[in-house]
């Protein structure tokens, strides 16, 4: 199975807590990326782990 037809992994670690920006401490996604999540498709998903991803790197 190649890596665009996987599931897609939550980038959750169990350390809930948004920052001054609403992005969560833990996972680096914001608190509408987290709602969203539920909902979203495996593309949307990828796209909010590369907005983590970004996220993650600038700090």
């Amino acid at each position: 199975m190649s890596e665009s037809n996987s599931p897609v992994k939550s980038p959750c670690i169990a350390v809930c807590c948004l920052d001054g920006s609403d992005v969560c401490i833990g996972c680096y996604r914001s608190a509408n990326e987290i709602i969203e999540w539920f909902s979203a498709g495996d593309d949307r998903k990828r796209e909010i782990l590369d907005t983590v991803n970004e996220r993650r790197a600038g700090n």
